[in-house]
């Protein structure tokens, strides 16, 4: 039996008039398009060299077509290879350098600086793509026959390659499988109850696990429908929304949308199901959109190497600040980071993961692989987090966030959720950076909310005998926003960077 993810996709397609996409301008393409367009498609890359194995990076703007792309590369059994838009030439380089693809499909506007890389790395072909669904492999593609013959592929064998964000070095590429992918969307139509009734509200980029593998698999494997957005605008989700069922987003999308007058009630009353994930929700979101709406927000909790993992109830108690219980088949536990001894409730260690949407490994990387492995296949996550006495799953940050401050460890989220509750913060980020005298120095940085005005010797004073003097901030500064990478995570890297000579002198 074909493994192909893309069989599987096909054996779930609904009656072929059935639309599955309709874009902001009216545009609406079925699953008989679908099929038919990923045919030519995966017929153009063929033209184009592309064999099974193949990496073909992509580094496009959203559009149907750019998500066709991806269906024909799973056609024609290449490995998928999408690359945040936001990458510059340089940060492009070191991908194509890595991956070796036999193709790359950039935006009509950077070919020729796409040109020089791909020359420069070996690669056989450029092909362009624009946002509107023209270019140079639109082209080839219309030239094409819609009938294809897909691609024989193991369940092991790989569908795409996603590179983490390098935020602390070197970018590693996650190599998904076909397996890895299929597992992970089936379960998650199950859990959340997708059906071919649904419409959701698609406004994430594709260049990504949540709007790609998450959104789009699930929506495929369901038979239903998306309302696709280039991106989130909430005045334009605020009109769609009476047509939807079900929206995935990060927490910014939240925030915004209850930041809007019209977002009401009323205009939310059909909708089944609101999603977040990609970065912590705030327990005040949370609250304030469930006293809004009527709607608990539903948090789950996944990364670039696993998909999802876990995720709060359909049916039962959603609790602000945790991302649920483990997904069928997904085993969570967590671990001492210095020993790997396992941990039990309440206590706080690195999480780790073990299920068929795990990961194979880190392209061309099998120490780093290896180190990343315990013996059992259990993946180290890298993040911080408990399991309470109820089994939810708490995510307290990234083991590279942790401070140790002289000699104690200090979990920014403790610190941080203190700081979110005081009148007039809209959120904050507590980071470790160098002092002469305790290694690492706590320092917050906080947003404030509105025109409110806090300094921060409030912060200071609130913070006075509620928590261990080691983990009070040292310092605190009050900023109009923290900066977010294209996925709403905090950037603490860049906090660290540029509050690092604050104890210096």
């Amino acid at each position: 039996m074909n493994a192909n993810l893309y069989a599987r996709i096909r054996s779930a397609m609904p009656r072929p008039d059935k639309t599955f996409i309709e874009t902001d301008t009216g545009r609406r393409l079925n699953y008989g398009d679908i099929h038919a367009l990923s045919g030519r498609y995966a017929n153009a890359l063929e033209e184009f060299d592309v064999v099974p194995g193949d990496r073909v990076a992509v580094q496009v703007e959203k559009s149907p077509e750019a998500l066709i792309l991806y269906l024909a590369c799973l056609r024609a059994g290449a490995v998928y290879l999408p690359l945040n838009t936001a990458y510059t030439e340089s940060e492009v380089d070191y991908f194509v350098a890595d991956a070796q693809p036999s193709l790359v499909v950039c935006d009509p506007a950077r070919q020729a600086g796409i040109a020089e890389i791909a020359r420069e790395h070996g690669v056989g072909h450029v092909a362009t793509l624009d946002a509107a669904g023209a270019g140079t492999l639109a082209e080839r593609a219309a030239a094409e026959d819609s009938d294809h013959v897909d691609a024989e592929r193991a369940g092991d064998d790989l569908a795409a390659i996603l590179y983490t964000s390098g935020t602390t070095g070197r970018s590693k590429g996650a190599m998904l499988t076909h397996d890895n992918l299929a597992s992970n969307a089936a379960v998650l139509v199950d859990y959340w109850r997708f059906t071919a009734n649904d419409v959701l509200l698609h406004a994430l980029p594709i260049y990504h696990t949540h709007g790609l593998f998450v959104a789009s698999n699930v929506m495929l494997l369901a038979g239903g429908s998306m309302l696709f957005l280039p991106k989130f605008d909430a005045e334009e989700a605020i009109r769609l929304l009476p047509r939807a069922t079900a929206m995935m987003g990060v927490p910014t999308f939240y925030t915004r949308l209850l930041a809007h007058p019209g977002f009401t009630r009323e205009g939310a009353a059909h909708m089944r199901l609101f999603i977040s994930g990609s970065a912590p929700l705030l327990a005040e979101t949370h609250a304030e959109f469930k006293a809004r709406t009527g709607h608990a927000i539903l948090e789950r909790y996944g990364m670039t190497e696993t998909g999802m993992n876990s995720s709060n109830p359909y049916d039962g108690e959603r609790i602000a600040g945790t991302v649920g219980f483990p997904l069928p088949g997904v085993e969570i536990r967590i671990a001492d980071p210095d020993t790997g001894a396992i941990l039990g409730a309440g206590e706080i260690g690195i999480l780790e993961v073990r299920g068929p949407n795990v990961f194979k490994g880190y392209w061309r990387m099998p120490e780093k692989t290896a180190e990343e492995f315990r013996d059992g296949g259990f993946f180290i996550t890298g993040d911080v987090g408990m399991v309470d006495e109820k089994g939810y799953v708490h995510i307290v940050g990234r083991a590279k966030d942790l401070i140790i401050s002289g000699g104690f460890n200090v979990y920014p989220k403790e610190v941080e959720t203190l700081i979110d509750a005081l009148p007039g913060v809209a959120e904050s980020a507590v980071i470790g950076v160098p002092h002469p005298d305790f290694g690492e120095g706590v320092a917050a940085v906080v947003v404030r909310r509105g025109n409110t005005e806090i300094e921060e010797a409030d912060i200071l004073a609130s913070l006075r005998g509620r928590i261990a003097k080691f983990k009070q901030p040292k310092r605190v500064f009050v900023v109009d926003s923290l900066p977010r990478n294209s996925m709403g995570k905090v950037q603490k890297n860049v906090l660290r960077e540029r509050y690092a000579d604050i104890f210096s002198g």
